[in-house]
């Protein structure tokens, strides 16, 4: 990642997990849009530098798998949905949601090798997701909308130049809201972690500033007291709330869901969310708020891109402003690596 710059003037920082693109940490990586995968059709995708098989059998549920069939290496997704199984087209042999091979035609006896890694699946936010083990928590979500009918909408996803650890900082580095955004509000830092340290929420606070013509008429509409919150979970999914404790709008809710890439690039997916209203007055109002939500993003996410596109991250001076950095860069060197680790190939 850091192979263009001078070691002997800028040391190399070398950490165990974060920014480092052999280690894929546990956690839900989006794999398509729901709709993408019908009832009886299943597609293969690479994942994190690993090939996987996605089906929906006829109970409607959607399976993982590892692609390449253990008796002779068929990609699956070439074969067929057999019921809840899927069926080989080489030698039809057919495997079940937990990987294992259920038949072999004209065979009885079934080999012990004959199994795949299966992985946990969920579907949620309009996209299908997948952890890279058979066992897994549910996928994150935001205290305001547990248990809520919701509404989502999506961009189209993007990439960028750098690890999805360092994308992921920009919504906790409070410096670069004055700098790069001219957004001069002095943010307050608390912090909650879980506890088994895979969810971490960053709040950040303050008052608006009364200095620009701009920052007066924000605290005339929305008042004195600004504050939103950053949750990340698994070191690959960030959950913001903004418009938080301000006079009346809502909370706005968006989350940007990450996947490294072979190329040394991140996939970021934007999903907009807001739960659902009764009535035609109520579908307004939360489309509303969606839009809301997507020009909020849109305001920054030009800017940032340029930053995220041409930067070979390397902190050898933080400051005391640094501080929610440093402790994201904690928290992600304790996420526990999955298996799909080192499968990355340059």
């Amino acid at each position: 990642m850091n192979s263009l710059q001078n070691k002997n003037t800028q040391p190399l920082i070398n950490m165990e997990v974060f920014n480092n693109w052999d280690v894929v940490a546990k956690g839900w990586y989006i794999v398509c849009p729901s709709k993408e995968i019908n009832k009886g059709k299943a597609k293969s995708f690479t994942i994190c530098g690993q090939k996987i098989v996605i089906f929906r059998g006829k109970d409607n549920k959607i399976r993982a798998l590892d692609a390449y069939c253990p008796h002779l290496g068929t990609d699956l997704s070439i074969g067929k949905v057999d019921g809840n199984l899927i069926r080989c087209f080489f030698h039809h042999w057919a495997f079940d949601g937990e990987g294992k091979c259920q038949d072999i035609p004209c065979q009885s006896n079934i080999p012990q090798k004959a199994k795949l890694q299966a992985y946990a699946t969920d579907e949620k936010y309009g996209f299908i997701w997948v952890y890279p083990d058979k066992e897994a928590p549910e996928v994150v979500e935001f205290d305001e909308l547990k248990n809520q009918s919701l509404v989502t909408s999506y961009d189209k996803s993007f990439e960028r130049n750098c690890h999805h650890h360092i994308c992921m900082m920009n919504g906790i580095d409070a410096q670069h809201l004055q700098t790069v955004h001219k957004l001069n509000i002095k943010m307050d830092l608390s912090l909650e972690q879980n506890k088994s340290g895979n969810i971490i929420d960053f709040t950040l606070s303050g008052e608006f500033p009364q200095t620009t013509f701009r920052e007066r008429i924000a605290r005339n509409l929305l008042g004195d007291y600004y504050e939103y919150t950053m949750r990340y979970a698994d070191g690959c999914i960030g959950l913001l709330t903004i418009m938080k404790e301000v006079r009346f709008i809502p909370y706005l809710h968006m989350i940007y869901a990450y996947t490294p890439l072979e190329n040394r690039k991140t996939r970021i997916q934007p999903i907009y969310i807001t739960k659902k209203r009764k009535g035609i007055l109520g579908w307004l109002i939360s489309r509303c708020l969606l839009l809301m939500t997507k020009f909020a993003y849109y305001f920054l996410r030009g800017e940032d891109g340029i930053i995220y596109d041409n930067i070979r991250y390397n902190p050898n001076a933080l400051l005391t402003i640094d501080e929610p950095l440093v402790k994201y860069m904690s928290y992600v060197n304790k996420l526990q690596p999955s298996i799909w680790s080192n499968n990355f190939r340059f």
